[in-house]
């Protein structure tokens, strides 16, 4: 069998550090499968040292016979934000050092290069790009080499994407666990992937499918008591698309943690659909002590022109339950989308008025990328070039509107307005305040002084 160095190519940290779930997985399918793996991430080396010469030092240790490159993010799709936050330019630097020190072939994967795979290999030089789920197709790439066989250089997933009981647990490394959970307090899982809900931006439906594909309760469970029990961590991140999937399966999942007294704090990605109160009572129990809710665009015009099939009623009424079960949320809207006029940016900031007791992060325009109904509608209405690789970031307003009048607008609505932060950065630059004293978690909930009081981690001087 093989010797494979896996390496997350991912270095940002905004909002907060967020540990190399894909890579975890990627290690355990390969382990299984009986091949020899170990885990560097270029995050935890370039604040322990020179994460150039750790590579180096890793490569010629280890020996590879192969290196893989799990690619998360192309940019930060924050229109406003710095060109710093185009992440791509860094993976051909990497590439090209790999390749300076070691002949194994370089094989690339993750969500950035599934929604991209032809760009993103030709500008990174690498040797394969993987596409999709690779515990399936990076396996596959692997055999196929080890056989001489001469594989495509872009391989792509199988017609039948997995399902239970075929997921794998997570491999994870002790030494990351530990250095993720001191800088962010938390730990990442996901218990199902796809999406069904088309909204027409969204890369989840191109990366992982356009339907749920969800764990079994009790193997999302077992994982959750593993990771407490081995790794001692009290608090999780669920990384679904959606966590609260109309089906109700995330609710067995909070039932078996009480049951099993799996007792973590944990948040999550939700969709502002309608919840009982006994609903959010047995999630509170379970431990959830915030929500990240996907809410998109704040009046109705603008939500059908992302193609929501939710009103800003629906918004209202989730964000009223979730207030009075005292859960803090954070809502995230995109203004400057399809349908958006002056008119829709006035109601869409009274609109977000009625949100009592939550936090908002607003962005200015829209990322496009390919193959989505953004990038259809962006070429119709002549606001994308067709030709346009979308590599590097493009951003969709609506023509109807003047962006800079449109941040203007936002910018004197929020103004001094306590959990409202336009452009996002404002609101990570808070959080980034909170981390240098100390404190740890997803921290927006701390500005609404809803969560209980947070620890501090010791300094040690």
């Amino acid at each position: 069998m093989s010797k494979i160095l896996l390496i997350s190519a991912n270095t940002c940290t905004s909002p907060i550090p967020v540990y190399p779930l894909g890579m975890a997985l990627i290690a355990s399918a390969l382990t299984g499968q009986g091949h020899e793996t170990k885990q560097f991430d270029l995050l935890c080396n370039q604040e322990t040292g020179n994460k150039n010469d750790a590579l180096c030092r890793e490569l010629e240790k280890f020996s590879p016979d192969f290196v893989g490159i799990s690619v998360r993010n192309i940019d930060n799709v924050d229109s406003l934000a710095t060109k710093e936050n185009w992440y791509l330019a860094g993976l051909k630097d990497l590439v090209s050092q790999i390749k300076a020190v070691c002949q194994a072939p370089v094989i690339i994967g993750g969500p950035a290069v599934s929604i991209m795979p032809e760009n993103i290999l030709e500008l990174s030089k690498a040797d394969y790009g993987v596409v999709g789920e690779g515990e399936i197709t990076f396996n596959r790439l692997i055999d196929d080499l080890i056989k001489r066989k001469n594989p495509p250089r872009i391989i792509h997933p199988d017609k039948n994407p997995m399902e239970a009981p075929d997921f794998y647990s997570p491999l994870y490394d002790k030494s990351l666990l530990d250095y993720y959970v001191d800088k962010s307090g938390m730990v990442n899982y996901q218990t199902k992937r796809g999406c069904p809900y088309g909204c027409n931006y969204c890369s989840y439906p191109l990366i992982e499918g356009k339907k749920f594909r969800k764990q079994d309760p009790e193997f999302v469970v077992e994982n959750l008591i593993r990771l407490k029990k081995q790794f001692n961590v009290d608090t999780l991140f669920f990384t679904d698309s959606i966590f609260n999937d109309p089906q109700g399966d995330y609710l067995k999942i909070a039932e078996l943690m009480v049951q099993k007294n799996c007792t973590m704090k944990w948040a999550a990605y939700f969709r502002p659909q309608k919840t009982q109160k006994s609903e959010l009572e047995l999630l509170k129990a379970s431990g959830l002590y915030a929500m990240e809710v996907g809410s998109d665009a704040a009046c109705d015009t603008t939500l059908k022109g992302i193609n929501k099939n939710f009103t800003f009623e629906d918004i209202l009424a989730f964000n009223q339950a979730c207030s009075k079960a005292a859960i803090p949320c954070a809502h995230f809207f995109m203004f400057g989308g399809p349908g958006e006029t002056p008119e829709t940016i006035t109601q869409s900031l009274q609109n977000i008025e009625q949100l009592e007791k939550s936090v908002v992060f607003i962005f200015s325009g829209i990322r496009i990328l390919p193959n989505t109904g953004i990038a259809e509608i962006a070429k119709a209405q002549g606001v994308l070039d067709k030709n346009d690789t979308l590599l590097t970031p493009r951003y969709y307003v609506s023509p109807l509107v003047d962006q800079d009048k449109m941040n203007s607008a936002i910018e004197t609505a929020f103004h001094k307005k306590k959990g409202r932060f336009f452009p996002p950065e404002k609101g990570e630059m808070r959080m980034k305040a909170l981390q240098a004293f100390g404190f740890k978690g997803l921290l927006w909930d701390m500005i609404l002084n809803t969560s209980p009081k947070r620890k501090r981690k010791r300094r040690v001087s």
